[in-house]
């Protein structure tokens, strides 16, 4: 049997009896229960009634966090000549265009957002298989794929969050860090939420928001009352 610490232990029992809580507890209990030695990630987790299996029913959208997400964001843009330079001088990380192609495909993926104008996307659509598992392909319904590579990537740096619902009808993703201030992260769960609401696919049926949950990279979750966040 797995040894629990007193940390954890202990957290788990402010958690006891908590269920469907408003966001602003949600993320006290939250905060409280990240205990980790390094600035764990508050993480939202949301089941939705759909079946993203069917082209009407799925949920995909780029939300900016009001507070950003405190993470360091590595930006890869494909374009040539003028908008690679434009690319370069607004920061990304990582410009090029066949030769980072290349590179993709040699299996060294290193961002965690990928832009593309609109002339390069016959060269990145040859990455699908290794971008699209990772949700990394560039999409102009999220404004990745765009000939304003500046304010793409200003947006990608400056804490715009996309999100796209799994298999089982689930969206997740951070909303901040364990460092942030309360009010801060209350902000960025309800602007993520919002962005979600506002995302519902016309063929979605029924309830659309089932479930929505927070978290700590390490510590326990808590249910948040959906009903009160969509009123």
């Amino acid at each position: 049997m797995v040894k629990i610490g007193k940390r954890t232990r202990a957290a788990r029992e402010a958690f006891v009896g908590k269920h469907d809580v408003s966001v602003e507890e949600a993320v006290a209990l939250v905060k409280a229960g990240a205990t980790a030695k390094f600035d764990e990630t508050i993480e939202i987790a949301l089941n939705l009634g759909v079946d993203p299996r069917h082209a009407d029913q799925m949920v995909r959208g780029v939300v900016g966090l009001p507070n950003g997400t405190g993470k360091t964001v590595r930006v890869a843009v494909f374009a040539r000549g003028a908008k690679a330079e434009e690319a370069e001088s607004a920061g990304a990380d990582i410009v090029g265009a066949e030769d980072l192609m290349e590179i993709v495909q040699g299996g060294k993926i290193e961002f965690d957002r990928c832009i593309a104008t609109p002339d390069m996307m016959p060269i990145v659509g040859r990455l699908g298989k290794v971008l699209g598992p990772r949700n990394l392909m560039p999409n102009p319904k999220v404004g990745t794929v765009t000939m304003d590579v500046k304010q793409a990537v200003e947006d990608a740096k400056g804490g715009q969050v996309q999100f796209k619902a799994e298999k089982a009808g689930v969206v997740h993703a951070g909303v901040g860090k364990a460092s942030f201030g309360e009010a801060q992260l209350v902000e960025n769960v309800r602007a993520f939420i919002s962005a979600v609401a506002k995302a519902k696919p016309a063929g979605a049926k029924g309830s659309y928001m089932k479930r929505i949950c927070l978290t700590s990279t390490m510590g326990p979750s808590v249910s948040i009352n959906v009903a009160d966040e969509l009123s």
